[in-house]
């Protein structure tokens, strides 16, 4: 398969945030994601869920010979290797890795939708994918980034990553 361009959410609000953002895009481009552009790293606060911990989120941007069944399936390997475990619906995580778009494709299917459902509806999302790609469009919106960012009916704080956290 030919290389396709994909946008990936990182994001881990357990142990060292920082490093197991770093691990997870180290073990997303030894499987054959190569990347292009990534966001700054931000701190964001939790939407839904328990109360708990924040996060620090970025977005990548890459480009991968995989299908989107099977950078999904890398997705969540990377997860599980990095000590990801699925307890609570939006609940506390070492790591979760989202496939938000890829190459323009919509799919609804059983285990995979594209775009992201809830693209649209997170700044944690919005605000590193305007960063690094705010023209990028929507398939389903026909809104580019920069404008779903200024729609986006989400008012959680999300603030650029510093040294000294939270």
């Amino acid at each position: 398969m030919p290389a396709r361009r994909a946008f990936l959410g990182l994001g881990s609000n357990l142990g060292d945030r920082e490093r197991t953002l770093a691990e997870a895009r180290a073990r997303l481009c030894a499987a054959g994601f190569e990347i292009a552009r990534e966001s700054a790293l931000y701190w964001t606060e939790p939407v839904g869920g328990p109360p708990q911990e924040w996060f620090l989120n970025q977005v990548l941007l890459g480009s991968t010979g995989l299908s989107p069944e099977q950078l999904l399936g890398v997705a969540l390997a990377t997860e599980r290797a990095l000590g990801r475990e699925r307890r609570e619906r939006n609940g506390p995580r070492t790591l979760d890795v989202d496939l938000l778009l890829y190459e323009g494709e919509c799919r609804r299917g059983p285990g995979l939708e594209l775009p992201h459902p809830r693209l649209h509806e997170r700044r944690f999302v919005l605000v590193p994918l305007a960063e690094i790609a705010p023209d990028e469009r929507h398939p389903v919106l026909g809104l580019c980034a920069r404008e779903l960012l200024e729609r986006c009916p989400d008012r959680s704080a999300v603030e650029r990553f510093c040294a000294v956290p939270r």
